[in-house]
């Protein structure tokens, strides 16, 4: 195990919200979660933030978990899994943030997992003529990229200032250009100085360079 993930033990919280299954260490949490947002009090809300209908003992109000505003149930009806948020289920949700968190499922779905799962690069190291073959992944809580080689480096990904993908080509066909490398810049803690990386998909083998395409595409994702 890796110094980066000695402290990825979770427990189950309840909240107004519900369930959340969260970091046990603040230090832990991943750089792509939200925080609950306060609920708008009952008081402050007589009519629905959405369609203005007047709460009563028919017409409920109900809290959306992501922005905290309060609706009617036509409003507020749809319950979406928000994993920004760490909850076990899904909750309940405006018609705005629902759309917005069914966006970001297929990313932690999709692209996060690939980002996790690792691909092999040569990396290059600053103005090095050198390259080191090296596996490359999303550390489990999402706060690092560690890459493994003869050397190992754990980069954190709020300290990392610029991703550039590089690309050559055209497929087959016409379309999109294929994404064959990474040039990186991040800030070592202790330093203001950018140290910069170039990461080469490797040409060993056919999968390699797929599974180094989607790892590009995926934090090509997370960058933007």
């Amino acid at each position: 195990m890796s110094g980066c993930e000695a402290r990825d033990a979770k427990k189950l919280v309840r909240s107004p919200s519900g369930l959340r299954m969260v970091p046990e260490h603040r230090s832990a949490r991943s750089p792509f979660g939200l925080d609950e947002p306060p609920w708008v009090p009952d008081k402050e809300c007589p009519r629905c933030m959405q369609c203005d209908t007047k709460f009563d003992f028919i017409t409920r109000k109900h809290h959306c978990r992501r922005c905290g505003k309060c609706f009617c149930d036509k409003c507020c009806s749809k319950k979406v899994p928000l994993p920004r948020m760490c909850f076990v289920d899904p909750v309940r949700q405006c018609a705005e943030c629902a759309l917005i968190s069914q966006k970001e499922t297929e990313f932690y779905d999709k692209q996060l997992k690939v980002l996790m799962n690792g691909a092999t690069f040569f990396v290059t190291l600053g103005t090095s003529d050198k390259s080191e073959l090296m596996v490359c992944r999303l550390s489990n809580n999402q706060r690092y990229l560690i890459l493994d080689g003869d050397s190992h480096y754990e980069i954190e990904i709020i300290q990392i200032s610029t991703v550039q993908i590089l690309t050559e080509g055209f497929t087959p066909g016409g379309g999109n250009t294929r994404a064959v490398g990474m040039i990186l810049q991040y800030k070592v803690p202790g330093s203001e100085e950018l140290t910069q990386m170039k990461f080469t998909a490797s040409e060993d083998f056919s999968c390699n360079k797929k599974l180094s395409a989607s790892w590009l595409a995926a934090m090509h994702k997370v960058s933007k």
